[in-house]
């Protein structure tokens, strides 16, 4: 199962996001949890401190490692260079697995230990000073939706992705990578004006979206709430002396966490795993085809040199069963 977590900056949607990560690691399930975000905050969300969050290799600084590897056997792209974020998968690309051993996450995830459990976790890496005046911040988020157009996933395996603030997520069609999003809103006017915003998208390409209310403070923060998004809202989350701690550097055993957010946490465990149900591999794989055919027409094909619709493979449908081709 794919899950999102978006919001407005300082929404709290990076600390749910943590909070679901662990709750689903403390359930033996097996989770890659992925920061798309180039302000990186997850993994100190997860307990690294300072040098341990910088030595997370960034998954844009690997991404001729990840072209290759996907690319497989497909004979319809003829070299990694000519691979674009978009580039879908096809008869004879290399497809990723949660539980699997693969290169890519060799090189890109790292194990992160959370009580008696463990997670892997995927950032897509900062910018940095080379980038400045070069490089668009997408470039960086574009090895993260590479890897989901090529994942396979079931139904207790969980990618869990922070996604970047606001509405740049829709500056691609990651959005639309998802079982479930949760949007985090604080009880203001600018969380629920991101909500209207990713709503609109959301209907538009069928994607599943709750509304997860964060620093709820009493009745007249829930009621403002309800008005604004009605039964999109899924459930609320309050102060939490626990996640206090854990950003003080004073982490306790997680089981310590609140008895009200230990239920909000399995509302939203409960949420995305009834979403199973709704799949259908044959709209994900269209549209990833489309926000494919859109970024070869408005910059890929002129940046690669060549007609990207040509990778398309028209008979290939991504779903559970799929078997690629493993290396060599």
């Amino acid at each position: 199962m794919k899950i999102a977590f978006v919001g407005k900056g300082g929404s709290g949607k990076t600390t749910l996001s943590s909070l679901f990560i662990r709750h689903l690691a403390a359930a033996r399930l097996p989770v890659i949890a992925v920061d798309a975000d180039i302000n990186q905050h997850l993994g100190a969300a997860l307990g690294l401190d300072e040098t341990e969050g910088a030595a997370l290799p960034a998954m844009g600084a690997h991404l001729p490692l990840i072209k290759d590897y996907l690319r497989g056997s497909n004979p319809r792209i003829p070299s990694a260079e000519s691979m674009i974020k978009t580039t879908p998968p096809g008869e004879g690309s290399r497809l990723l697995r949660v539980g699997e051993d693969n290169p890519v996450y060799q090189a890109c995830a790292r194990t992160v230990r959370l009580d008696e459990s463990a997670v892997r976790l995927m950032a897509t890496g900062p910018f940095t000073e080379s980038d400045l005046g070069v490089a668009c911040y997408h470039s960086k988020v574009g090895a993260v939706e590479l890897c989901l157009n090529h994942l396979v996933d079931g139904r207790e395996e969980y990618v869990v992705v922070d996604m970047t603030a606001g509405s740049d997520s829709f500056a691609s069609g990651m959005f639309t990578r998802f079982d479930m999003t949760f949007l985090v809103a604080e009880p203001t006017r600018k969380g629920i004006a991101v909500y209207r915003q990713y709503k609109e998208y959301a209907r538009d390409f069928g994607v599943p979206l709750k509304v997860v209310g964060n620093k709820v403070q009493g009745p007249e923060d829930l009621a403002f709430l309800r008005d604004e998004v009605g039964d999109d809202l899924l459930v609320t989350v309050g102060h939490s002396d626990w996640v206090r701690a854990m950003e003080k550097g004073r982490p306790a055993p997680f089981s310590r966490l609140e008895e009200g957010n230990r239920h909000a946490l399995q509302t939203l465990h409960r949420t995305a795993d009834a979403a199973y149900g709704c799949r259908d591999w044959e709209r994900y794989t269209r549209q990833m085809v489309h926000f494919h055919l859109k970024n070869a027409e408005s910059w890929g094909n002129a940046k690669t040199g060549v007609d990207l619709a040509a990778q398309v493979d028209p008979s290939f449908v991504l779903f559970e069963g799929t078997t690629a081709p493993q290396p060599a």
